[in-house]
């Protein structure tokens, strides 16, 4: 895909990786950049960043789990931008904890936000770009997509639902000459990483490398990118010998002091 000319509306661009796919973007070329996020002060921040690279960038602030808001603001933003070529779906949230002190608000927010989020806006950009005959579509996945996650299930969950979001599209939109790609990152430094307990043994990598990752790619026909020679490693060692993978996640998933419940939460049987 050629970037010179084009635009592209990136989710969850106020921080991390997907500020750093912006800044990438904007530095290979990128005309235009649609900045999506919920925080309005970091994304005029950011906007200022990739206007210094000589990049129009659009802030826009959305809480992509209000499905109305989307909807008219994706309207008014392909009429008055014109059409977007290149969606990168970013935007997430992590929360992690051990599955019997899972609390269900926390839960729901990962459910809404990585995956009714990610439909949302996919859904509304999807049906214009088809309209166009063209597109690109990147939903940003993970490690965990592929790989379970002790203490993160539910973003696991979430991930791996992506990859089945992504292959159906795949096949569904290529008649319309829009190509979808998933993109798994595995740790990577960011605000919401410094929050977590770390798996043992696990580098971390820079979301400037999994942006370069990306942007290099989008020439490709990859229907899945993987960044880091990790998860290669680990995605061989789950196809070859998945038993021998699942005893190293154990040994290198972060421990628990906390005790399993007693007692039900519910304690009426359904």
């Amino acid at each position: 895909m050629k970037l010179q000319g084009k635009t592209a509306l990136v989710t969850g661009a106020s921080r991390g990786i997907g500020r750093a796919i912006a800044h990438e973007l904007a530095k290979q070329g990128m005309q235009k950049v649609i900045l999506v996020a919920r925080s309005q002060d970091r994304l005029l921040m950011v906007a200022e960043e990739i206007e210094a690279m000589g990049t129009e960038a659009i802030a826009l602030p959305l809480d992509l789990t209000q499905t109305v808001d989307v909807n008219i603001a994706i309207a008014n933003t392909w009429k008055q931008h014109g059409p977007i070529h290149l969606l990168v779906n970013c935007a997430g949230v992590a929360h992690q904890s051990p599955f019997l002190q899972t609390k269900l608000p926390k839960v729901q927010e990962e459910l809404s936000l990585n995956l009714m989020g990610i439909y949302t806006m996919t859904h509304f950009l999807a049906r214009r770009m088809a309209s166009k005959k063209e597109g690109r579509i990147v939903n940003v996945s993970s490690l965990m997509g592929k790989i379970g996650a002790p203490t993160m299930a539910t973003y696991s969950a979430t991930k791996f639902a992506i990859l089945g979001f992504t292959q159906a599209l795949r096949s569904e939109l290529s008649p319309y000459n829009i190509k979808v790609t998933a993109l798994l990152p595995s740790l990577t430094e960011t605000d919401m990483t410094h929050n977590t307990q770390r798996f043992r043994g696990v580098a971390s990598m820079t979301p400037e490398k999994v942006a370069k990752v990306l942007v290099d790619s989008l020439g490709k026909e990859s229907p899945e990118i993987l960044v880091g020679w990790q998860s290669h490693l680990a995605v061989l060692g789950n196809r070859l010998a998945p038993g021998i993978l699942e005893w190293c996640l154990k040994l290198t998933a972060p421990k628990s002091d906390k005790q399993p419940m007693k007692k039900p939460i519910f304690s009426r049987s359904f």
